[in-house]
């Protein structure tokens, strides 16, 4: 199975965040690095614009078989269109079907080879149509609310005034591991009714979007 490794340069919450230094090495690395160690992942392949994050994930052992397109890398293209990109055009120059695949945020260092080859087995055991990753939540969904422009709340759902351990579980997407039909994604979806949740701990779970998100990112990689 290949992995597709999305990497746009654009980043405007945290700019040059995909090749900032983490505990040593660039943060797309961890990506490339745990891809190539998982057993079911033949090829790991990133999917960028930017000459200089292709430049070190090359270095680190991705393959660059040709640039994403530069309006599948503004901040509003579909990160759906982009796979879809990829795939058609790997599919074209590899000259036989891939049938399904994998996605590998660069923003989720801690993930591990173990993660990957976990989400495929479930993915294949199931028959399923896709796996995600997913963490569980520490507090109930329905404890969210909005805020409006005074800073008053504003109801997402109905006033949940029960204990913590009294609420059914949530769990939330944790970013780190997608893997998908083929077929469902040129439907442009991610979700039927054959998808399943790969559970991650939330130790592997920090996705990187802040500073803040590396400090802590770095934290546990040095405890590790």
């Amino acid at each position: 199975m290949i992995a597709i490794i999305p990497a746009r340069g654009g980043s405007k919450g945290l700019p040059g965040k995909n090749i900032r230094p983490l505990n040593g090495k660039p943060l797309i690395a961890y990506a490339v690095e745990e891809g190539l160690k998982a057993k079911h992942i033949d090829r790991v392949i990133v999917s960028t614009e930017d000459e200089e994050i292709a430049r070190i994930a090359v270095e680190y052992g991705a393959e660059l078989p040709f640039m994403r397109p530069a309006e599948l890398a503004t901040d509003t293209a579909m990160a759906v269109d982009n796979y879809i990109y990829t795939i058609n055009r790997l599919e074209k120059e590899g000259g036989k079907p891939i049938e399904s695949f994998v996605v590998l945020q660069p923003t989720s260092p801690l993930r591990i080879a173990e993660d990957i080859d976990g989400a495929v087995d479930l993915f294949e055991q199931k028959g399923a149509d896709s796996v995600v990753s997913y963490c569980r939540e520490a507090h109930p969904v329905t404890w969210h609310k909005y805020l409006d422009e005074e800073g008053r709340f504003v109801n997402i759902f109905e006033d949940n005034l029960k204990n913590r351990q009294d609420n059914r579980v949530s769990y939330y997407p944790n970013g780190a591991v997608y893997v998908f039909k083929t077929s469902i994604i040129r439907q442009r979806k991610y979700f039927t009714d054959k998808s399943y949740a790969y559970i991650m701990p939330r130790i592997r779970s920090v996705d990187i979007d802040f500073v803040e998100d590396f400090e802590y990112a770095e934290f546990l990689l040095k405890r590790r």
